[in-house]
């Protein structure tokens, strides 16, 4: 645990103008601590991280300084289990420290040896499908279930329903956010947050008090790559965040995964991308398990996604329902299904309600509908 003097000095070298992450990270190796860094002249500091940074260094604090240390220390004395952990500290996360920038400094929520477990990153669209949700619940339910911690971002969509899953089996959830650990976002995720500060980790670089600024969470997913041993995309568009984080694992060394979508699905392109260029297809957890822990078979009752031999039985012995064996795989909009099937649109559309009432049918915008298919 640092000490208020130390800890104020980290504070003041990070919040330093001009003083970037490589800078930190040059100062620090030449002088050894923060504490040494606002010792060394000037000059000595000048020829280590240059003019404008040596010339801030010594330079009084910003006006509004001591507020912001004032709230950044009340937030590590508002609860036990509220920490920093820095980049010499022994229990800072080693596969974060192998990467080519990990952060100085970071705030943690929860149980802080979490950082130091076996983890995969899943990570997807924030305009996620239903069936896009419901698999990366069920993957993180699964891998938690093998001990493997899920690490996610926190945002709408893909991440908070890999939180979700994590949360349910053993080896729980890291989050990692682009805010100070004081705030949540998004708003509609609070409740979530709470549950995974009681039985997870929340991780964050940026101080108590820091906003949501957009520039922050691009920045956060190197850090989501970074704690893990691989990361799978369940879900991405062409542009999605999700697609740097895929690009940070592979430039670590890290194992990327996709799950592959409806070639006509926007968000599958992204993960078709991945594909094309060496990630491995993912079906399973079994799949994920095979790349990261040779030879580890699924403890649990049944591989995910696969259905028993009973369930298979069962579900040849029923006849196949004429207006979900119509619907495919794919996004398909109601004059597709007029045409598919012949039935009148009034009689299709009280179908289709009666389906997705049942979690068979998800109606997604822009008029389509898709059929579930559930782990």
């Amino acid at each position: 645990m640092l000490g208020a003097e130390e800890f104020a000095a980290w504070f003041r070298l990070l919040e330093t103008p001009a003083v970037g992450r490589s800078t930190a990270r040059r100062l620090l190796a030449a002088c050894g601590s923060p504490e040494a860094v606002f010792r060394t002249a000037e000059a000595s500091l000048r020829a280590i991280a240059g003019a404008a940074a040596a010339q801030a260094l010594k330079q009084p604090p910003p006006p509004d300084f001591a507020e912001r240390l004032a709230a950044a220390q009340a937030w590590l004395a508002g609860g036990g289990d509220r920490s920093v952990l820095t980049l010499g500290d022994p229990a800072y996360p080693p596969l974060l420290l192998q990467t080519a920038d990990p952060p100085l400094l970071l705030y943690v929520q929860g149980d802080p040896a979490r950082l130091l477990q076996d983890a995969v990153a899943i990570v997807g669209s924030r305009h996620a499908t239903p069936q896009g949700l419901a698999n990366a619940q069920a993957f993180g339910a699964a891998l938690s279930q093998q001990g493997l911690v899920v690490v996610s971002g926190l945002a709408h969509g893909i991440d908070a329903a890999a939180h979700e899953g994590a949360l349910a089996g053993p080896a729980g959830t890291v989050a990692v956010v682009g805010t100070g650990l004081d705030r949540v976002y998004p708003p509609a995720n609070r409740a979530l947050a709470h549950r995974i500060a009681a039985n997870g980790t929340l991780v964050s670089e940026y101080a108590p008090g820091t906003p949501p600024l957009p520039e922050h969470f691009p920045q956060r997913n190197r850090i989501i790559a970074g704690l893990s041993l691989g990361t799978l995309v369940v879900e991405a568009a062409l542009q999605s965040g999700s697609l740097i984080t895929a690009r940070l694992a592979a430039e670590a060394g890290r194992e990327v995964f996709a799950i592959p979508g409806s070639i006509h699905a926007p968000q599958a392109k992204g993960c078709h991308v991945l594909l094309k260029q060496g990630a491995k297809l993912v079906e399973t957890a079994q799949d994920i398990l095979e790349e990261l822990r040779p030879g580890h078979a699924l403890q649990t009752a049944l591989p995910l996604g696969q259905p028993s031999e009973a369930d298979a039985a069962e579900a040849a012995a029923e006849p196949a329902d004429p207006l979900l064996e119509a619907l495919g795989h794919d996004p398909v909009t109601l004059d597709a299904l007029i045409s598919r099937t012949g039935c009148p649109a009034p009689e299709l559309m009280a179908r289709l309600m009666t389906l997705e009432l049942d979690g068979l049918v998800a109606r997604l915008p822009g008029g389509l509908y898709q059929r579930l298919h559930l782990s």
